[in-house]
Parts: structure tokens; sequence; C-alpha cells
């Protein structure tokens, strides 16, 4: 692992519908100026040369929520996909979508693999997570060895973590280096449980609709002036030839 690079940012966009309260507005209105700043969050980390960019759209909890609220994001939901898709691939970026799809209605899966495939040739990833859940994750994860196992073409004796690692949702993408919250709350609430082992968790006060790119930046400053020893001391990082790293650790 280094310990300079960030290379994925992970992002719970929390307080969409307090942002909405404040303004005497519905929480489908709040959520739509949020899903509107995806689009200056997903600049302003190029501009930083961020590779991958995670996004948790909608929980595997989320469900819970009033009938007519989760009617609403699911259509805001789709809105998105078609009204983005395009900008996304004259940025060059690649949407991916991660979760359990089947509980979304057929028409939205369509959109979501529509999506997919318009920009499946961008250098910059977009991840969507909806109806995902870090438990549900390592689940599905899990399940697939078991099925292996009981064909007969996985050796329970081989499995290990990066055996489960490569069954889990983003598998083929660097673990995340920040995970931020927005939205005051301090939890990580079942996001990527697996793969922010070892992130950097930042908490902001701002609500999502009011979190730009100087935000971003601001965290991502906080983020180099850390120091990341996974497992080691600080004395091992700052060894001769270390030290440059262990500064910006």
């Amino acid at each position: 692992m280094t310990s300079n690079s960030l290379r994925h940012i992970a992002i719970i966009m929390d307080g969409n519908n307090r942002w909405a309260k404040q303004r005497g507005l519905s929480g489908v209105a709040g959520h739509k100026v949020g899903a509107e700043r995806i689009r200056d969050i997903m600049t302003a980390c190029q501009d930083l040369g961020i590779e991958v960019l995670t996004l948790f759209a909608f929980s595997s909890e989320n469900w819970k929520r009033p009938k007519k609220e989760v009617e609403a994001l699911m259509s805001l939901f789709q809105w998105y996909l078609k009204q983005e898709a395009k900008e996304l691939r004259k940025k060059n970026v690649r949407l991916r979508v991660v979760g359990n799809r089947e509980r979304f209605s057929p028409s939205l899966q369509k959109s979501i693999a529509d999506a997919e495939a318009m920009t499946r040739e961008g250098d910059t990833t977009l991840v969507i997570a909806a109806d995902y859940g870090g438990r549900w994750d390592i689940a599905n994860a899990a399940r697939q060895m078991a099925e292996q196992v009981a064909a007969g073409t996985l050796d329970p004796a081989d499995i290990d973590e990066h055996t489960l690692q490569r069954h889990t949702s983003l598998s083929d993408l660097p673990d995340p280096d920040l995970l931020i919250r927005t939205g005051g709350e301090v939890r990580i609430s079942n996001f990527l449980l697996w793969q922010s082992a070892y992130a950097e968790l930042y908490f902001s006060q701002l609500l999502w609709p009011d979190f730009g790119a100087d935000e971003l930046k601001a965290a991502a400053d906080d983020f180099y002036r850390r120091q990341r020893r996974f497992g080691k001391t600080a004395d091992q990082l700052e060894a001769p030839g270390r030290a440059g790293e262990a500064r910006h650790a």
C-alpha cells in the first residue's frame, strides 16, 4: 500500500431532506439539488486527479422510508441517469452502479444498463451505490464463494481475505483512501464496510447540497496532512528514504 496517494474518494451524501426543510421545500426538492451537486463534485475530483468517486445514493435500509419518498427517489435516480449519461461521456467519466438491482423496476434497470454502456470508455470512474449496504456486499461475496465450494471449483482452504475481496462489488477498483460524510452525522452507516478498513474518515457539518469544490479540496488537504501507517510505526515511516512519503501519509 502506498500511503501518500489519494486515488479514491467515497462520500455519504447526507442532509438533502434537512436542507430542503430549512428552506420550506419538499424533501424531493432537496434530493434533486443534491443530485445536481454531483456534477460539481465530479469535476472537482477530476481537477484533483482522483481516479474513483463513489457516492452513497440509496442504502438497503432506505426502502424503509415512506413509500412516496422512495418512489420519488427512484424517479429522480432514473432522471439523473438519463440526464447525465451524455455529459459524463463528454467528460470521459465511466459510470458504475453497484448494489442489489433486483428490487428496481425493469425500466430503471434498463436505464442503469444504458448509462453504463454509454460511458464505459471513461478514464475516471463514478460509482453510484444504490440499494447498497456493506453487510449485503460481504454476504453476497460469501454466497458466491459458497456456491463455488458446492460446485467444486473453490477449495475452502483457499478462502482468505483476498479471495473474498475478489467477490465484492468494487473488487476491480482501489479501496477508498478518504471517506467523507456530510450533514454532521459521525458514522458510516453500513457503507463500504469491507473496502473502508483503512480509509481516512472526514466528517463535514455542511449539508450535502452546500458541499462544493472548495469543501472537497479542504477534505483532500486534510487527508494529506495525516499519517497513514497501515500497522507500521511512525519511526518505520520516517526511516531513510521514507520521510517524504510519511509527510504526505
